[in-house]
């Protein structure tokens, strides 16, 4: 026997993360375009959802325009991230929604800002717009759409 005594290899700490390492999306071009398409087929129903609710609080309700517009995004908006949540990125965790709704509609406010001033614009400057307001509702959402999918996959779903 020895007199020394044995002592154990020291271990190795794993490597540190980055605190806020940003997780890629996963997968490749097929789930991409899956995503997008049932964005745009989110996108759709919450169109509807946004159209009944303008046409609704404005011509049954009496609100005015830009009223039924603001209350028809966030109808809207809650649809398509309950939606999208479901279906376009059901892989995405699953924990905390009110924290996730709430983020959803935060990070959405590029594409609101887009869409709504898109809306508020043709309201007000195109009579046309104004008797029918599905044309402005159709032209916010498609103003929108391209920022709204990016912030929803990259930060909201990932």
């Amino acid at each position: 026997m020895s007199d020394t005594p044995t002592h154990p290899a020291p271990q190795r700490a794993p490597p540190l993360a980055p605190p806020l390492a940003a997780k890629p999306p996963q997968g490749g071009p097929r789930r991409l375009i899956g995503q997008a398409l049932r964005f745009g087929t989110v996108g759709v129903i919450g169109f509807a959802v946004d159209t009944a609710t303008v046409y609704l609080a404005h011509f049954l309700a009496g609100a005015d325009l830009y009223t039924a517009g603001a209350l028809a995004y966030v109808v809207a908006a809650t649809t398509t991230w309950a939606l999208n949540r479901a279906w376009t990125f059901a892989d995405a965790p699953r924990d905390r929604p009110a924290r996730q709704w709430a983020v959803f509609l935060a990070v959405q406010l590029a594409g609101f800002a887009l869409n709504r001033g898109t809306y508020a614009a043709l309201v007000t400057f195109l009579p046309l717009a104004a008797t029918h307001p599905v044309i402005a509702v159709a032209a916010g959402s498609i103003a929108g759409m391209g920022v709204n999918f990016l912030t929803a996959r990259l930060i909201v779903f990932r």
